[in-house]
């Protein structure tokens, strides 16, 4: 690897032999390639593609539940809080700071009906019949905790590392830190099952104080997912080329004078990609080519269950051809928010999302995928065992649920606890900082060794904390 001014000087000098030389999209792809080695240069991390040591997972599907779903009524059953229910939590128990405040409120029961699942014997409710059909590739962690309190920053915090904005996601890491494996496709795709945008929009998956070319890319809902990629209908290949050529020609010529404009070489570059996603990205999102019984196991032909289904099917042909990190929302905009009507509220967002999330899971393992594929779910916190307005629940962001999947988890296996009345993480306790140290772990990353320097000032991922829990691995 060539370091400092040497590769800098290199790396122009080839981009302008070939800018100026009339190379035309040959050079508009190798372009962006020079652009993202010189990245890596001037940040001194990891080559591109290059892991501290061999990974155990090749890519990550991140299943974001938007809006917190209640582990205490699916993952994390309390026998003591049906007991106590209608009664104000014993003294005994620390009093959380709650977005709401109704800390005293009476207990609410969880009317759900609770089973141990497969060969491991994994507690799962009635709410997820689906998913608990594959208890036995799922390591349930019931000790997860945050620190934001409400929506905007926990779910910033669940992507970022922390609940303020300005830092780069989860997923720009992975891009910054191990590249895409196919250069024709985005390294790091973004989506929603609806239209509608998650909270704090595209700051969930910006690449904060990084180069903006490392953010993810939302593909939309529907039959479009990749918009505007096809040449306008009337507009002819060589007049869409030229047309190109020229907002190349004229962007570079703006970059010259404004090289700190991280945004403006992002611009380029997306040009540059999408010339190559071209050729790729339709067939790539081609569910037509997909059997019947593939489609049926995402939930098509059903109205609650195909737009999540359609969101995974997608992810896995994203995997399949090489894309690093693929983050889905369901609930966008806080869906599965539940303060009043909880039992109406996660009934429709588990009917939506238990079969399509099942489907995913069954599908990698029938194609040798989950062993290379790290599955991730989870929301940005839990909810409390208080009631609110009488029906419904209040963010916990001391302690709630997530699971992973695949990617060299070891399967069957739950994680961590919460107290007695699901308030508060007590055992194993893993905080976001040491999740995303786990997930980079499993991708071949150490967290604390992942550099990018800003304004002179070594970044990590996890700003300096967090410890992989690799008990979490297969061996």
């Amino acid at each position: 690897m060539i370091f400092g001014s040497q590769v800098t000087d290199e790396i122009f000098s080839r981009r302008e032999l070939l800018l100026r030389g009339g190379a035309g999209f040959g050079a508009l792809a190798l372009s962006g390639m020079l652009a993202r080695d010189k990245a890596f240069a001037d940040a001194g991390s990891l080559a591109p593609g290059q892991a501290h040591f061999a990974p155990k997972a090749k890519n990550v599907i991140f299943l974001f539940m938007e809006g917190g779903p209640s582990h205490i009524d699916l993952f994390d059953p309390k026998p003591l809080l049906n007991k106590l229910a209608g009664q104000r939590m014993p003294e005994s128990f620390k009093r959380p700071i709650t977005a709401m405040g109704e800390t005293e409120s009476p207990l609410l029961a969880s009317p759900r009906t609770w089973k141990r699942h497969g060969q491991s014997g994994t507690w799962v409710s009635d709410w997820l019949p689906h998913t608990a059909g594959c208890v036995d590739d799922l390591a349930v962690i019931r000790s997860c905790w945050t620190n934001g309190i409400n929506h905007s920053g926990g779910v910033c915090q669940m992507n970022t590392g922390q609940p303020l904005a300005g830092r780069p996601s989860l997923g720009s890491w992975v891009n910054y830190g191990l590249g895409t494996a196919n250069e024709n496709l985005p390294a790091f795709v973004v989506m929603t099952d609806t239209k509608s945008t998650p909270t704090n929009g595209p700051r969930n998956w910006s690449a904060g104080f990084m180069p903006a070319a490392y953010q993810g890319i939302r593909l939309s809902p529907g039959a479009e997912p990749f918009r505007h990629l096809n040449i306008p209908k009337g507009v002819t290949p060589a007049t869409h080329r030229r047309k190109l050529e020229l907002l190349r020609r004229l962007n570079e010529q703006h970059r010259a004078t404004r090289e700190h404009q991280s945004e403006l070489e992002a611009r380029i570059r997306s040009y540059e990609l999408a010339y190559r996603m071209q050729s790729a990205a339709p067939e790539a999102v081609d569910l037509s080519r997909e059997s019947e019984a593939t489609r049926r196991l995402y939930g098509f032909g059903n109205r609650d269950t195909e737009p999540f289904g359609r969101c995974c099917l997608l992810a896995r042909r994203m995997v399949e051809r090489g894309v690093r990190f693929v983050q889905i929302y369901h609930g966008a905009g806080s869906k599965w928010d539940s303060h009043s009507k909880m039992e109406e509220n996660h009934s429709r967002q588990c009917r939506q999302s238990d079969l399509p999330t099942a489907g995913l899971l069954k599908d990698l393992k029938s194609r040798g995928l989950l062993e290379e594929t790290l599955v991730i779910w989870g929301g940005e916190f839990g909810r409390t065992p208080m009631s609110e307005k009488g029906d419904g629940r209040d963010h916990n962001p001391t302690g709630f649920t997530m699971w992973m999947a695949g990617g060299g988890v070891k399967g069957g296996q739950v994680i961590g606890s919460t107290d007695e009345l699901g308030l508060w993480a007590t055992e194993d306790r893993l905080h976001v900082h040491d999740l995303h140290a786990t997930v980079l772990h499993l991708l071949g990353i150490h967290n604390l060794d992942l550099i990018y320097r800003y304004k002179g000032r070594p970044e990590t991922p996890t700003i300096n904390e967090g410890a992989a829990y690799t008990k979490i691995t297969s061996g």
